[in-house]
C-alpha cells in the first residue's frame, strides 16, 4: 500500500510530524537512516558497559511545556520526566553558587541587593506562563495575549549584555542571566540574545528543566510506540539521498536542515528556493564530552549537586568573552561549559555508587580544536578532583557531531544561526518548500532547536491544511 505520509528521519520532530499525520487519519512511513531512532534524543553505553549516556540532548525543559507533549499519554508509553531538586547551579571562584529552585522567591533571595530586580523582571512570565507560552513557541500569529507578549519583546528584543547592565547591580545576577542566555548560541551582544536568557530563566521556576528517566532515548521510544499503535512504522538503515527514491505519497515532511534539503529535493527545488537555502549560514558548533565516574563531581559549592544542570563560566564578562570567540575562529582558552548529572537523580544510569556527566561548551563552526583539557579544567575550576574521578571518557568535537547525526552541519545543534532575523522571520511559511507537498520539520524551523516536538507537530498542522483530502471525515 501507498502510504499517505513520507517522513524523513525519526528524531523528535520526524515523530511529532508523524504522530501528528497518523492522528488526523494517514498512513504514516518514517525513514531513518540510522540502525536506531531518535535523532537528538538518544542515549547509549559509549564509555563503559552499563553507563548510560545522552548522546546529543540531555535535559528538556521544552518537552515539560510543549503543547505537542502534553498531548501524548506520556506515562501510559513509560515516559517518565525527572525533577530535580534545583534546575540550575552557577558556581563562582570564592567557592559560593546560586541554585535556581523551583520557587523564584526562594532563588531571588540568593541574589541581595538584586532579589527584587530578579522578581521584577521574571514574576509576570512565571505566574503566566502557560498564556506566554502559547505565543512565542511556535510560528508567529495573531497574539492571544497581546500584552504580556509585548512586555515580554520589551526585554527579549535587547543584546543579553545590556538588558543585564540594566537590569541588574550584582555581578553574580549578571553572570547567572549570561549563562542562561548562552543557550541561544548567540554572541550576547547580539540584539535578540536575551529572549533567551528570559525564556529559560523562567523555565526553571515555571516547569522545570526534567531529565527523561533512563536517558533521552525513552523519549524516542515513547513517540515510536505511540506512533506504532497509531498505524504508523518505521524503518530504519534507510538514507533518503533523493525525493525520487521514495513511494509514491501525499505528502512528504523532511526532518532535515537546508543543506540536506537542497541535496534531498534536487532539480526539484525552484531557483529562487535554492538561492535562498544555499544563504542559510550555520551557527556555533558544540564540543562535547560524556564521562564515567568513580563517584559523584566533587563540587566546590556543594548545592551544585541540587542541581540537574550546571553553568561553569564564572563571570558575565568571561562567558561574554566565550560565546564571542565561538562565533569567530578560534575557541577561547577558558569555555563557558554546560554540565549535566542525571545519575545523581537517576540510579538507572550508571552501575551502583558510579556516575555519568555530560558537557559541552561552543566552538567555531567545524573547528577542529582539542578542547577536552579546556574543558576539564573548567570542571576542575569549580570541582576540585574531578579528573581523579574519571574512568573513561567519549569524546565528539564538530565532525563527530555531524559524522553522528547529518543535521548537525559543522557541529551546529541549532540547525542554522539563531539571530534576530531568524526569530523574526519565525511564520509558517517556513514549514513550506517550493516542491508540492513537501514541508520541512527540522529545528531548522520555528519554534528552533530543543526536544519539544513542535517544529514537526506544526509542520504537520500546515500540511493538513494545504492538503484537506488527508483528513479523514
Amino acid at each position: 500500500m501507498k502510504p499517505d505520509v513520507v517522513v524523513i528521519g525519526s528524531g523528535p520532530n520526524g515523530l511529532a510530524a508523524a504522530i501528528t499525520m497518523a492522528r488526523a487519519g494517514c498512513s504514516v512511513l518514517v525513514y531513518e537512516a540510522l540502525k536506531e531512532i531518535g535523532g537528538g534524543a538518544r542515549t547509549a553505553e559509549i564509555t563503559l558497559p552499563g553507563f548510560h549516556h545522552d548522546i546529543c540532548s540531555s535535559v528538556h525543559p521544552m518537552a515539560a511545556t510543549s503543547e505537542f507533549f502534553s498531548s501524548i499519554p506520556q506515562k501510559e508509553l513509560g515516559l517518565d520526566w525527572i525533577y530535580p531538586t534545583a534546575a540550575l547551579a552557577h558556581p563562582f571562584d570564592d567557592g559560593t553558587a546560586v541554585v535556581l529552585r523551583r520557587s523564584l522567591c526562594e532563588s531571588a533571595r540568593q541574589f541581595g541587593a538584586d532579589e527584587h530586580a530578579v522578581r521584577r523582571l521574571l514574576k509576570s512570565f512565571v505566574q503566566k506562563w502557560d498564556a506566554l507560552s502559547i505565543d512565542i513557541l511556535g510560528p508567529a500569529h495573531l497574539p492571544k495575549h497581546p500584552w504580556l507578549l509585548a512586555e515580554f519583546c520589551r526585554y527579549a528584543i535587547l543584546p543579553a549584555t545590556r538588558l543585564a547592565a540594566y537590569t541588574f547591580r550584582t555581578s553574580k545576577a549578571r553572570a547567572v542571566f549570561a549563562g542562561i542566555a548562552a543557550h541561544s548560541t548567540m554572541p550576547l551582544t547580539a540584539w535578540g540574545s536575551s529572549s533567551f536568557g528570559i525564556v529559560l530563566w523562567a523555565m526553571c521556576h515555571a516547569v522545570g528543566w526534567p531529565f527523561a528517566r533512563g536517558g533521552s532515548q525513552a523519549i524516542s521510544n515513547a513517540l515510536a510506540q505511540y506512533l506504532s499503535k497509531l498505524g504508523g512504522q518505521i524503518v530504519t538503515g534507510k538514507r533518503v539521498t533523493s525525493l525520487d527514491d521514495l513511494p509514491e505519497a501525499v505528502v512528504v515532511i523532511c526532518d532535515v536542515t537546508p543543506r540536506q534539503f537542497l541535496e534531498i529535493g534536487g532539480s526539484r527545488i525552484s531557483i529562487a528556493e535554492r538561492r535562498r537555502l544555499k544563504k542559510c549560514v550555520y551557527g556555533p558548533a558544540a564540543f562535547k564530552i560524556d564521562w564515567s565516574l568513580d563517584g559523584p563531581i566533587p563540587w566546590n559549592a556543594r548545592e551544585c549537586s541540587d542541581a540537574g544542570t550546571v553553568h561553569l563560566g564564572g563571570s558575565l564578562e568571561e562567558i561574554v568573552e566565550s560565546e564571542r570567540a565561538a562565533s569567530s575562529t578560534t575557541a577561547t582558552e577558558t569555555p563557558f561549559v554546560l554540565v549535566t548529572q542525571p545519575s545523581l537523580f537517576d540510579s538507572s544510569r550508571a552501575p551502583a555508587g558510579k556516575h555519568v556527566a555530560w558537557g559541552y561548551c561552543h566552538v567555531p563552526l567545524g573547528s577542529n580544536e582539542n578542547m577536552i583539557s579546556r574543558i576539564e579544567a573548567q570542571i576542575e575550576r569549580f570541582a576540585a578532583g574531578f579528573g581523579e574521578r574519571i574512568i573513561a571518557r567519549s569524546v565528539m568535537a564538530p565532525r563527530d557531531l555531524e559524522s553522528y547525526n547529518s543535521n548537525l552541519v559543522g557541529g551546529d545543534i541549532s540547525g542554522g544561526s539563531i539571530g534576530l532575523k531568524r526569530l523574526l522571520r519565525a511564520t509558517k511559511r517556513a514549514y513550506k518548500t517550493s516542491v508540492d507537498r513537501v514541508f520541512l520539520c527540522s529545528s531548522s524551523t520555528p519554534p528552533g532547536p530543543g526536544v519539544h516536538g513542535l517544529c514537526g507537530h506544526a509542520a504537520a498542522k500546515v500540511a493538513l491544511q494545504k492538503c484537506t483530502t488527508l483528513v479523514s471525515p
